[in-house]
């Protein structure tokens, strides 16, 4: 066998046992919990912004951005819902580059996961304690859920982990919100698929065990714009886009249709600063058509202390060591606009 098992890894309970969300933490997440259902079922019209680093590489500085995000969210929570971006797995194209806390809790270092698995934990917890906000994160890998399942009040299904039969069954199980992203193709039924699978219950093998679901009704479309044959970026946030995307949800039974737009990724082509561009455009689809204002819930914003991004080791605190971000100020700005559209 080429697999070297370097060591056994502490199961999700003994993890959440040696860090455990305290008492006042498992009722705030009960609260924001409910407040986003409300918004995916349709049963309140506040918007939801997924905002935060592209990844969460350094404790410190997510903190301090989250604690900035909680003192705007007191002023604009009547009309938004801001769900803290700390994306702890970080999926590489080529397998290569920095794949986030959870394998390396210091970047500049080798893998170590079962320290990752902590810093992980650890910072989650203590981004809830000082900010009063519970996170979203990606779920890159569908058998480290449990290590996170108290946390998260929201999860990501990346471009290339949507057509995964795992992923897919794993959402089932889930009884918070999971965004289901187009396939880099571009491909809206593959996307849709996705939903549809994980919002039925579900037999199948998970951690050795055998487990049944029950569905998962939270499940809904994410577009974060696409990659075509020669390599080139499509958006797919554009009015057209989100009329065709109607269509194609009224085609068949799902449940609370909804849908939310990833500003940055292929929709801005990288370029981090048409994010503010391309959120005013999605709002003002919003306010032209009720069917749209109905259908899209939110948008993903990559956004950091400092704009752009660094390589590993530069040491800029609070500056992206993945993809580019927006800075503080452009990011605060937005927010404020954003709020004046609802």
């Amino acid at each position: 066998m080429s697999f070297e098992f370097i060591t056994k890894l502490p199961t999700p309970e003994e993890i959440k046992g040696q860090l455990p969300v305290p008492a006042s933490l498992v009722e705030l997440k009960k609260k924001r919990d409910a407040e986003i259902k409300e918004v995916i079922c349709g049963n309140s019209n506040k918007f939801l912004l997924i905002i935060g680093p592209c990844s969460a590489d350094n404790e410190d500085s997510v903190c301090e951005y989250i604690s900035r995000l909680a003192r705007i969210n007191e002023k604009v929570k009547d009309k938004l819902i801001l769900i803290p971006r700390i994306y702890t797995n970080k999926p590489r194209t080529t397998g290569e580059g920095y794949k986030g806390i959870v394998s390396q809790p210091d970047p500049e270092k080798k893998p170590d996961f079962l320290q990752g698995l902590i810093a992980m934990r650890k910072m989650h917890i203590r981004a809830m304690e000082e900010s009063g906000l519970t996170a979203a994160d990606e779920m890159l890998y569908p058998e480290n859920w449990p290590y996170v399942s108290d946390i998260l009040s929201y999860v990501a299904i990346g471009a290339r982990s949507v057509e995964d039969q795992q992923h897919r069954l794993t959402v089932s199980g889930f009884d918070v919100p999971a965004g289901m992203k187009n396939p880099t193709s571009g491909d809206f039924s593959v996307m849709l698929n996705s939903v549809y699978a994980a919002q039925q219950a579900h037999s199948f093998i998970y951690r050795g065990y055998e487990v049944e679901t029950s569905g998962n009704p939270l499940a809904h479309t994410v577009l974060r714009g696409a990659v075509n044959k020669y390599g080139r970026s499509l958006p797919n946030y554009h009015y057209e886009d989100l009329h065709l995307l109607i269509n194609l949800y009224n085609e068949r039974d799902y449940l609370n249709p909804a849908c939310i737009i990833d500003t940055n990724h292929n929709n801005s082509n990288k370029q981090y600063e048409q994010q503010i561009r391309i959120a005013k455009e999605v709002m003002h689809s919003r306010r032209l058509n009720p069917d749209i204002y109905k259908l899209v819930k939110g948008l993903m914003i990559e956004s950091y202390l400092e704009e752009g991004c660094q390589k590993i080791g530069d040491g800029v605190f609070g500056k992206s060591i993945t993809d580019p971000c927006l800075g503080w100020a452009d990011t605060e700005r937005l927010i404020y606009d954003i709020a004046e559209y609802e």
